[in-house]
């Protein structure tokens, strides 16, 4: 089978259009080991006569099977020289996915560029440019596609390399599972966590960390385990669905596609068995139904069809819709897809729709269903990676390309870079952003568009940032969930507010009460007894004539912060809410009892800050993780350990113990009374 190259360039074409994958090539073309190549285990063959048979007897059949496979999109990623490149090589020959003019080329190129003396080297089978052979790495993504009898795989080998991270970005950006390559030798090192949080920044949700090069430290399940709990303990705040952890040997092909002999201790499957069966099927959103508009079809006076690839959710003859962000409301007449009139399409389908009234709808607009919308607005926050030599400013002004429309918008405020080694925040100043730098920004726009946050859905919640002047691509941005002001600013987000003074002074209060105003902010660990010792103080205190009252963790996600999930960002944004609440409560005279697990001293400092050093007392409630566990009053700690509640803290995310606690009372050695009795005595 011959694909010259305007039809093969034409099948790219329609493939993008329609979003169906006919990369699949016949097995007859591929190669076979013969005695000429590197010696290795022959696979089972038996797929791919089958394949070649019913090509020659079906081939309608044939090419509806592989149209219907489901496809998995990954990247490789992971410091310089940690194996990227080599494994997809491997891959893809083990698999016997390599054309036979081609394998020759690679086995006479490996004698020329090859990095392992004049052996096979397979990294050369995606590291295709010069300036990358010469040097022995990779610089551009590289793109390679091959299909099982399982799935089809699109494959992204990105660079390692600390200057390339703008073009790993784009080769992640529609990926589903990311390879995580580890050298064995160096184990988690400062890249590893660069492209780690680049990827959970991205929304991938499916890791595999790949520890390579295990012939170099001689097969050792130590050294496999101990670099499985250092990665562990990093990625503990990042929201990975799933991590699977597999030893290899890239270049001899161990736990590549054949199981190796060489590690009998490691029962797992193998890389190929494992990215084969990964479940991606939910990573869907089917829930909510989103259709940019991208063309309006109008061949005659009697047809006005809006065309566009679905973005999430599922569209059916008979909807009610709106178009955003006109409000305009109608019902869908009909859906066409690539071969005629339907009655329903899902994501990622390519469509055409009608609708039964004339309501103006253009590019750039968007369907969505009336019960469920996206947010409508000119301004939103987001994390922004930066991909160009030119610096960005606060304030620059550039080109918003969200979905299908295209906005002028300006990068209103850079509120702080992001230290992708600490996942904190940088200590930087933030006024611009240079080549490969993150920061979370406020931008605002000169007209409205609807989105989504990213990480409920990536189409509608990703956008780039184009250059006015050169039309080029600057920034890549993931929009948040909503728009917060920093909880150490004290200036509102409207210039029209000013802050009311009340007729009764804080010193008429305290006399009125008989107390001075309080939080007391209870932190420690799930189970170590914050709400039981909260209660028992609360009750003593007002048994004392004090007023007092609790701001519970439960019950404030239940109310005021239900929009708030466990990530880094809302349990920040969660903390910054409850010391604003607290504050007000305390301007009004009462002791506030606070009962959070609060994790991060930045933001336990933070909180200090918006009520006030001499109203806020830190209270450490401490007891050993074991002690927690076993108490588990909620069953909290048994989920997590079974992988069902994602980000819990002392399981997979950590606790920053306080540093100078007002008071610290153990949990495990002490009773209620006592602690109480302790708190209350730092009280007086």
């Amino acid at each position: 089978m011959v694909i010259s190259k305007s039809a093969s360039r034409f099948r790219n074409n329609l493939c993008g259009m329609w979003n169906v994958e006919l990369f699949h090539i016949p097995p007859s073309t591929f190669y076979f080991p013969q005695k000429n190549y590197p010696k290795k285990n022959i696979m089972d063959n038996t797929y791919h006569v089958q394949e070649k048979e019913l090509i020659e007897s079906d081939i309608t059949t044939y090419l509806h099977r592989h149209e219907t496979k489901d496809l998995l999109r990954f990247l490789t990623c992971g410091s310089v020289d940690d194996g990227k490149s080599t494994l997809i090589g491997r891959l893809l020959y083990d698999s016997h996915m390599i054309y036979e003019d081609q394998l020759e080329k690679i086995a006479k190129d490996s004698k020329v560029y090859g990095t392992t003396g004049e052996d096979f080297d397979p990294a050369l089978l995606t590291d295709g440019l010069k300036a990358e052979r010469e040097q022995g790495i990779t610089i551009d993504v590289a793109y390679r596609y091959f299909s099982t009898d399982k799935r089809k795989f699109i494959i992204a080998d990105c660079p390692g390399h600390e200057q390339y991270t703008r073009n790993m970005v784009t080769g992640a950006s529609t990926c589903n599972l990311a390879v995580i390559l580890i050298d064995a030798r160096y184990g988690v090192i400062t890249q590893t966590k660069r492209h780690s949080f680049i990827c959970s920044l991205l929304g991938i949700k499916h890791v595999v960390v790949a520890v390579n090069k295990m012939d170099l430290v001689e097969w050792s399940k130590e050294r496999y385990e101990e670099i499985c709990a250092d990665y562990n303990n990093f990625v503990s705040r990042l929201n990975f669905a799933d991590i699977h952890f597999i030893p290899i040997c890239a270049l001899k092909g161990d736990n590549v596609v054949d199981v190796s002999k060489n590690m009998p201790w490691f029962d797992g499957s193998t890389f190929l068995h494992h990215i084969e069966r990964v479940n991606i099927s939910s990573d869907r959103n089917l829930v909510d139904m989103r259709f940019p508009v991208q063309y309006v079809i109008r061949p005659n006076l009697d047809f006005r069809g809006f065309s566009g690839t679905l973005a999430s959710g599922v569209m059916r003859v008979g909807d009610e819709v709106m178009s955003l962000p006109s409000n305009q409301k109608s019902r869908i007449k009909a859906v066409y897809g690539a071969d005629g009139e339907i009655d329903e399409a899902c994501t990622p389908m390519a469509i055409t729709v009608t609708l039964e009234d004339e309501i103006d709808v253009s590019r750039g607009n968007m369907l969505v269903p009336l019960k469920n919308v996206p947010k409508v607005g000119n301004e939103f926050e987001a994390m922004v990676v930066w991909m160009h030599e030119d610096l960005a400013k606060q304030g620059g002004s550039y080109l918003v390309k969200q979905t299908t429309s295209m906005v002028p918008g300006v990068l209103s405020n850079i509120r702080y870079k992001v230290d992708v080694n600490t996942m904190r925040k940088s200590d930087e100043p933030a006024d611009q952003l240079g080549l490969n730098e993150i920061a979370r920004v406020h931008v605002t726009l000169h007209r409205q568009i609807a989105f989504d946050p990213y990480d409920k859905n990536r189409d509608t919640g990703a956008f780039i940032l184009v250059d006015r002047m050169t039309n080029a691509t600057v920034g890549a941005g993931m929009i948040i969930d909503r728009v917060t002001s920093d909880a150490s600013s004290s200036s509102p987000v409207s210039k029209n507010i000013v802050k009311s003074d009340s007729l009764v002074t804080a010193e008429e209060r305290e006399r009125l009460l008989g107390h001075k105003p309080k939080t007391i902010w209870l932190t420690g660990l799930s189970g170590s007894g914050k709400s039981t010792i909260a209660k028992a103080l609360e009750r003593k205190l007002v048994d004392m004539g004090r007023a007092a009252y609790i701001l519970d963790g439960d019950n404030v996600r239940h109310g005021l912060n239900r929009d708030l999930g466990f990530s880094m960002e809302d349990r920040t944004e969660n903390i910054r809410r409850i010391a604003e609440v607290a504050r007000l409560m305390n301007e009004a005279g009462l002791i506030v009892i606070t009962a959070f697990i609060s994790p991060y001293r930045k933001d336990r400092a933070e909180a200090k800050e918006v009520v006030g050093d001499d109203k806020f007392m830190e209270v450490h409630v401490n007891a050993d993780l074991k002690t927690c566990e076993q108490r588990d009053p909620k069953g909290l700690y048994k989920k997590a350990r079974a992988g069902e509640i994602q980000q819990f803290t002392g399981i997979s995310a950590p606790y920053e113990t306080p540093v100078t606690p007002s008071v610290t009372v153990a949990t495990d050695e002490c009773s209620v009374e006592q602690c109480v009795d302790q708190i209350i005595a730092a009280l007086k």
